[in-house]
C-alpha cells in the first residue's frame, strides 16, 4: 500500500483521462428516442438494423453486456485501492476510482437497452445471469496483491477495448451501423482507461522493479481469470466456456489475442530491460518467454475450440451456435 499511496500524486496528473461529465456521452445518445413523434419509425428503423446480427455475434454480444453490468464486483475489488472510507474523499485515487465507475456504468446500461428494444434476446434469463455473476462475485487472482491487481485492470481494460472493437467491426460488416456505433463508443472509453492502468503500472515498474515484476508473473501463473468466468443462467453450468468458444469461432476475442496483450503489456513496461537478480530475474524470464509460449500453442487451442459441438443458448430463447 505504500507504492500505492506513493502513486497519488501521479494519479492527478492522469485524472485527465477521464472525460468531464457535460462533455461525455451518454446511452441516449445512440438510442431511438422515444420522446419524439415518430418515436415508433425510430423503433422501427432500429430493430430492422439489429435483425441483421447474426446469432452469433448476439452471444457474444450478450456474454459482453451481462461481463459489463457485474460492474460493482470490480468496483469492489479496487476499493481499497481508494481508501475512500467516507465515499466522498477528494484523494486523486478515490477521484479515479468514483470516475472510472461512472463512466463504466454506461456501458452497461447502454448495451442492456440495445438488447431491450431489439427484442431478439430473452432480457429475463439474461437480467438472470447479470443477478448470478454479480451474486458470485469475482476474483482476479491478486492474492492480496495490489500491484497485481492494477496489472489485472492494465491488461483487462485492453483486452475489453479489443472486445468491444471487433464486435463493432462484426456488427457494420453485418449492417447493423448503430450496434457499430454503440461498441465503438464503448470501446474508446476502454481505450482511456487502459492508458490509465498501464501508465499506473509503468510508474511501479519504476519505482519498485522487482516487485512489480513478481506481481507480474504471479498473475501469468494463473492465467488471466476473466471477469465474467463465474457468469451462470440458472441451467448452462459451464455458459462462460461455451460463451468464450463462440468469441474464438467468430475472431472477438481469441487466444491469439491474449498472447498479443502480454507482448504488448511486456513491451510497454519494458520488463526485458529491467536490471534484476534473484526471484525477479527467474520472473522476468519467464515473463519474457510468455507470449512465444500462447502463440506457439496458439492455433491448435483454437482449432480445437472451433471444432466444439454447437451449444444451445437460453439467451437467444434457446437457438443453437
Amino acid at each position: 500500500m505504500e507504492l500505492i499511496e506513493s502513486l497519488q500524486e501521479f494519479v492527478e496528473q492522469n485524472l485527465s483521462l477521464l472525460t468531464p461529465v457535460e462533455q461525455a456521452w451518454q446511452p441516449t445518445d445512440l438510442l431511438p428516442d422515444l420522446t419524439a413523434e415518430d418515436w415508433v419509425e425510430q423503433l422501427d428503423r432500429f430493430r430492422e438494423s439489429a435483425r441483421q446480427v447474426s446469432d452469433e455475434l448476439l452471444v457474444v454480444l450478450v456474454g459482453n453486456m451481462v461481463t459489463e453490468e457485474a460492474l460493482p464486483n470490480y468496483a469492489v475489488s479496487l476499493e481499497h485501492i481508494a481508501r475512500n472510507s467516507s465515499g466522498t474523499e477528494a484523494a486523486p485515487w478515490a477521484r479515479w476510482l468514483r470516475g472510472w465507475t461512472a463512466e463504466e456504468n454506461r456501458h452497461g446500461d447502454l448495451l442492456n437497452a440495445y438488447l431491450r428494444l431489439t427484442g431478439r434476446v430473452d432480457m429475463r434469463t439474461v437480467e438472470r445471469t447479470i443477478h448470478h455473476l454479480i451474486r458470485n462475485g469475482f476474483n482476479s487472482g491478486r492474492r492480496g496483491d495490489d500491484r497485481a491487481g492494477l496489472i489485472y485492470a492494465a491488461f483487462q481494460e485492453r483486452a475489453t477495448r479489443i472486445s468491444h472493437g471487433n464486435v463493432s467491426r462484426l456488427a457494420d460488416r453485418q449492417g447493423d451501423e448503430n450496434l457499430a456505433s454503440i461498441c465503438r463508443k464503448i470501446a474508446g472509453d476502454e481505450a482511456r482507461h487502459e492508458a490509465f492502468y498501464t501508465r499506473v503500472v509503468g510508474q511501479m515498474m519504476e519505482r519498485d522493479p522487482a516487485g512489480a515484476v513478481l506481481a507480474f508473473r504471479a498473475m501469468l501463473k494463473g492465467n488471466i481469470a476473466m471477469p465474467g468466468r463465474l457468469m451462470f443462467d440458472g441451467a448452462d453450468a459451464n455458459l462462460f466456456d461455451h460463451f468464450a468458444v463462440v468469441s474464438q469461432r467468430i475472431g472477438v476475442y481469441t487466444i491469439q489475442m491474449y498472447a498479443k496483450i502480454i507482448g504488448h503489456l511486456i513491451e510497454a513496461w519494458g520488463v526485458a530491460h529491467l536490471s534484476l537478480s534473484g526471484k525477479a530475474a527467474k520472473a522476468q524470464d519467464y515473463l519474457c518467454q510468455q507470449p512465444g509460449r500462447y502463440e506457439f500453442f496458439a492455433d491448435e487451442i483454437a482449432g480445437d475450440l472451433v471444432k466444439q459441438p454447437q451449444t444451445r443458448f437460453a439467451w437467444i430463447h434457446g437457438g443453437q451456435v
